[in-house]
């Protein structure tokens, strides 16, 4: 704390010299002003967070979303209706995805997808659970596949009844030891053998809400018929040619589907278009709430600022009124306490931005998202921690330079 003889040095102040002053002034009092400072760290570390999901996670999340297959549509037979009779089995087939392609305009790409678990046995006896998915070459195109190492099989293979399939690069490495190892290996799905000709990955993060999981394979449908006693599909996916046709092919996918069956058949064409609304709508959502508990952090945070800088113009009377007395202006006072205000939330504020940026920092390395970082966070927290301490100091500098000379070099 400055004593009264150490303040008749500051009766003029430039404002380079007022926020020293005020750095003594926190120096001199760490600890009670750490504290203060402390509400303010964990808001801006707060506000950074909320401005980096509003800003860039958003986004980010929908564009995971949309990686998946913004143009995909995909129809799934679910049950044969309520009535008693005919509640056999109707699931869809390949002559409805080529009816489709035929009735429906706007489609550039279509694939069965068939699904089938295998136990199959490597190396040493050992034996893992396997998802085989029977696709057309096309699959690539609808899903957004990307090739990782080798090739994905391609429509001579189909055609050929290649034995051929891909795995992903988890699969590879649980059953080879490495991705690349897995090339050229063959593994053996009911007593045939196929070799293993390529790795591959899904392009959008899917939170694990995909018919891909860790362990699967994709063959040519044309060798899945050889599992399969009917020729029906458990998924028909089709790619528009553009975005902005996935509504109404979603429809009229449906309708032909509809037509071709039974009329209690009951099957659903989604496509991801609910998905990224409700995605929207949930980071909106998030964003607010945080937003919210930021602010009420904040608030807190600048109350603490207030009463301590209250408290610190009590214990300072006297001060204040010899500085007053050698000439410092109502003005010079003001500013003073208001710049010490301003400090702690700078120093609060900063700290916070330094954690609030560092958090998403750390998820890159922990998990495997990539959250992007907002620039503009980091000026806005300057600019609200800023704020705080402007407002929240003005009330106890005003009274600081309201306080009357005479009584307040009485004051003991």
């Amino acid at each position: 704390m400055p004593t009264a003889t150490q303040s008749t040095g500051y009766a003029h102040l430039a404002l380079g010299e007022i926020f020293s002053f005020a750095y003594d002034t926190f120096m001199s009092n760490k600890i009670p002003l750490a504290l203060t400072a402390l509400g303010m760290v964990i808001g801006t570390a707060s506000l950074i967070l909320v401005t980096t999901i509003g800003l860039t996670g958003k986004q980010y999340l929908l564009n995971q979303i949309e990686a998946i297959g913004s143009n995909w549509v995909y129809a799934e037979y679910e049950s044969g209706g309520q009535r008693i009779t005919n509640t056999g089995n109707d699931a869809l087939t390949i002559e409805d995805m080529e009816a489709v392609m035929h009735q429906v305009s706007g489609i550039a790409y279509a694939t069965p997808v068939m699904p089938l678990n295998e136990r199959v046995s490597v190396g040493s006896g050992k034996e893992r659970d396997l998802q085989i998915m029977g696709v057309n070459p096309e699959y690539q195109q609808v899903r957004n596949i990307i090739t990782l190492d080798g090739r994905f099989f391609d429509k001579q293979d189909s055609q050929a009844h290649n034995k051929v399939g891909v795995v992903t690069p988890k699969l590879a490495i649980l059953l080879y030891g490495s991705e690349h190892g897995a090339l050229g290996q063959t593994l053996k799905l009911s007593g045939l053998p196929f070799t293993i000709i390529g790795t591959f990955k899904e392009r959008g993060y899917t939170a694990g809400q995909s018919e891909i999981s860790d362990n699967t394979m994709l063959i040519p449908y044309t060798v899945m018929r050889y599992f399969q006693e009917t020729p029906t599909v458990k998924q028909l996916f089709f790619s528009t040619t553009d975005p902005s046709l996935v509504g109404p092919v979603t429809s009229q996918v449906l309708k032909v589907l509809q037509s071709r069956h039974r009329p209690e058949s009951v099957y659903s064409v989604r496509n991801l278009a609910e998905i990224v609304s409700i995605a929207g709508k949930v980071a909106d959502t998030l964003t607010a709430v945080l937003l919210g508990v930021s602010f009420i952090v904040l608030l807190v945070s600048g109350i603490g600022i207030m009463n301590i800088m209250l408290a610190t113009v009590s214990a300072r009377i006297r001060e204040i009124g010899i500085r007053k007395a050698i000439g410092a202006t109502n003005r010079e006072i003001r500013y003073q306490f208001l710049a010490e205000a301003i400090l702690i939330s700078l120093i609060g504020g900063t700290l916070g931005i330094i954690i609030g940026l560092a958090i998403p920092f750390s998820v890159r390395f922990l998990t495997e998202f990539r959250i992007p970082i907002s620039g503009l966070s980091a000026i806005i927290a300057i600019v609200v921690s800023s704020l705080v301490g402007i407002i929240f100091g003005t009330i106890p500098a005003t009274r600081a330079a309201q306080l009357d000379p005479v009584e307040s070099l009485r004051y003991e």
